[in-house]
Formats: C-alpha cells, sequence, structure tokens
C-alpha cells in the first residue's frame, strides 16, 4: 500500500537536495539491486534446467533418472534464493524507513512539538508526520 503523492519538485531542488544528501536514494537504488537479484536467480533456474535437459539427453535412462532430482532440488534451492533476497532487501529497506522516522522524531524534538502519525495509522516514512 502506497502512501499519499507527494508534490512536484523542481529539477533545480531535487539535484540541490541530492548533493547535500537532504534526500536519500537508498530505497530506490534498493529496489533496482533487488530487480537484478532476481535477474541473476532467474539466470541460475534457467541454468539448473539447463543441467538436468543436458544430463538426460547425454545419458539415456540413467541420466533421465539423475535429472529429475537434480531438477527438483535445482528449483528447491532456487525457491530459498528467491526468499533470502527478498528478506535480505526487506530489511535494507525497513533499515532506512528506520531512519527517515527517526530523522521526522529528531525534527520535532527539536521545534519542541510532538508529531503524531496521520489518520491513525502508523508512519512509513517522515512525510507521513504531522503537527497537532
Amino acid at each position: 500500500m502506497r502512501g499519499p503523492k507527494t508534490k512536484a519538485i523542481p529539477p533545480r531542488e531535487l539535484f540541490v537536495d541530492l548533493l547535500t544528501f537532504d534526500r536519500r536514494l537508498a530505497v530506490p537504488v534498493i529496489h533496482l539491486v533487488y530487480w537484478a537479484g532476481l535477474g541473476l536467480i532467474a539466470l541460475i533456474a534457467f541454468s539448473v534446467v539447463g543441467a538436468s535437459v543436458g544430463v538426460a539427453l547425454r545419458e539415456g535412462l540413467e541420466g533421465m533418472l539423475l535429472a529429475i532430482p537434480v531438477l527438483v532440488a535445482g528449483f528447491l534451492i532456487v525457491g530459498a534464493l528467491v526468499l533470502i533476497w527478498r528478506s535480505f532487501c526487506e530489511f535494507y529497506v525497513a533499515v532506512f524507513r528506520i531512519s527517515d522516522d527517526l530523522a521526522a522524531l529528531r525534527a520535532a524534538a527539536e521545534g519542541g512539538r510532538p508529531i503524531v502519525p496521520v489518520q491513525g495509522e502508523p508512519a512509513r516514512s517522515a512525510g507521513d508526520y504531522t503537527r497537532p
């Protein structure tokens, strides 16, 4: 579930925010890394299928008996890799979201007024807070 859309930021301000580290790029970069990792895992899955088919064609009946368990084990390993990769990337996204929440809390503490989540929901990013 995505949060509300924010207003467009002029390119000049966006560039300055990126140069001064006022805007974080970690979450979009992690999304790119996630999809690149899934691409590599897909290549591993294709290589497992290719190796199994190659052994089955080269070795005849014994190769077919060997190829089936290799194919099943390969797909189990690929499935585990997908889950591990997803959890790894989710962990980093969560760490950076916590960092955004702490930055909002620090800004509120320096301002002297408490902040509360918008509409009674738990906050997901620094923009989800409002002052009472």
